[in-house]
Parts: C-alpha cells; sequence; structure tokens
C-alpha cells in the first residue's frame, strides 16, 4: 500500500523550464492525482549533466551540492526526464565516493530519486489514468530512462488505458534519437544522420503523435521532422497521461 500523501520535490528540468513548461504543470497534476504532495523548490537549477559530459567535474559537483541541499528534506525527488533523474540518481553517488561530509548525503538523496512515469507506476502504483486522447501515438526510449533506469513497459501501460488513443510500436524505439546531450551540439556530424534516420522510422509507423518522456530528444526530432515537412505531432508523455494537451505541440510555429 503506498504511503499517504508523501511529500514530493519536484526536479522540473532545465529544459522543461525554459522550453516547456506545461511539461511541469502535467507532472503536478499526475503526482497529485496519485496521492502525493507536490512541490518545486526555488533554489533548484540545473542537474549538472551537460558540465558532466564535458569533463568538469568541479562544476558538475558544484551543482549537484546546490541540488542535494534544495531537496533532501523531501520523501522522494521526481523529474520529467530519465536523463536528468539518471544523473541525480545514477552519477551523483560517485562524485562525493571518498568524501566523508558528502559521500552519504549523495546517496540517501540519490535513492529518492525517480523518473516521473516510473514513479507513479512502480512506486505509487498507479495502473491507469482517467481522460481521452483520440489518434494514433508512438513512443520513443530515451536512452538514459531505458538503460540507466529501465523504463520501458510503464509509459506504454499507462498510455494503453487512456481512451480512444491506439498505441503504434515505433520501429528501432530504443534507438538514440541523436541528442545525447552534448553530442548534439558537439558532433553535429554525427546526430544529424542518427535524427535523420529516427524521423524516417517516425513517419513511417504512421502515428499522428511521438510520445516521449526526455525533452531533449522531443525537441531533436521534432526539429527535424519539422525541417521534412512531416505532419507528426511531438508531446512529452506526461502531457499525454495528465490530458494537458492544450499547449502547442513541440516544435509548432516559429
Amino acid at each position: 500500500m503506498p504511503e499517504a500523501n508523501p511529500r514530493v520535490g519536484l526536479f522540473v528540468t532545465c529544459l522543461v523550464d525554459l522550453f516547456r513548461p506545461s511539461v511541469g504543470f502535467a507532472a503536478v497534476k499526475l503526482l497529485e492525482e496519485a496521492g502525493c504532495a507536490v512541490e518545486a523548490p526555488m533554489a533548484q537549477a540545473c542537474c549538472g549533466q551537460p558540465t558532466h559530459n564535458s569533463g568538469d567535474r568541479a562544476e558538475t559537483r558544484a551543482a549537484a551540492e546546490k541540488t542535494i541541499e534544495a531537496f533532501e528534506d523531501f520523501d522522494y525527488v521526481v523529474a520529467p526526464s530519465g536523463s536528468c533523474a539518471g544523473m541525480l540518481k545514477k552519477h551523483y553517488p560517485g562524485l562525493f565516493a571518498g568524501d566523508p561530509a558528502w559521500e552519504v548525503r549523495a546517496r540517501t538523496f540519490a535513492a529518492k530519486v525517480h523518473e516521473l512515469v516510473s514513479f507513479l507506476a512502480d512506486v505509487r502504483g498507479v495502473t491507469s489514468v482517467a481522460g481521452t486522447h483520440p489518434g494514433s501515438v508512438t513512443y520513443h526510449d530515451a536512452c538514459s530512462g531505458l538503460r540507466e533506469l529501465r523504463i520501458r513497459s510503464q509509459p506504454r501501460d499507462l498510455l494503453r488505458t487512456i481512451d480512444g488513443l491506439e498505441l503504434v510500436e515505433l520501429p528501432n524505439a530504443d534507438v538514440c534519437c541523436g541528442f545525447g546531450g552534448t553530442l548534439a551540439t558537439k558532433y553535429p556530424e554525427v546526430s544529424n544522420p542518427v535524427v535523420e534516420t529516427k524521423a524516417g522510422h517516425i513517419e513511417a509507423c504512421g502515428a499522428r503523435t511521438l510520445l516521449a518522456g526526455d525533452l531533449g530528444c522531443l525537441m531533436t526530432m521534432a526539429g527535424r521532422l519539422k525541417r521534412r515537412g512531416s505532419a507528426v505531432e511531438v508531446r512529452h508523455v506526461a502531457e499525454v497521461l495528465a490530458g494537458m494537451t492544450d499547449a502547442a505541440p513541440i516544435g509548432a510555429g516559429g
């Protein structure tokens, strides 16, 4: 039986804060419906993943210290992003290994961290969501969520409970979209062919809407689909699960 009214600290993520706040509001709705008391600490900032990927351990550790201090009083820390959740959960302990002042704090913090959809399904026991979503959708398995956090069945299981929604499996759904954190900016000659191939698979599956749990991946795929003139809409899975799809699709306009 899930505990009653746990205090959840929502780690909003940089991309959600700056580019897609609707994902944060959808996350709050889903968490509250799952019986959680949700707060988004104002002191939160970047998880440190960009500097970590670039090899800057000192800056990454500084970001990690701020994050731990902002969230360590909560029962759980939840992020609508597999990559950010993976950074917090899997990489923070290693940053402080051997440090008597921080290692235990980092490990205690990491044990409380979860990606949003896996938290709903695996911790809170959510087996269905209310609402309707007419039309077909497909789902991309973002690398960090799939490989670091073992998120695969959870979003699909919940999506199948939505009235009117048809879930179409994406060919090679578990293959990288080309975002890869800093890969897309540092090595576009590698990233561009990868996302081009991914966009072709998305269009070929025939789904009306593409979903995923990581905004970086979604923005990368949305950009490529738009340049191809595709009619496929792109949304974060939380928006569909929460029934909050009033915002324009990711990448629309502009």
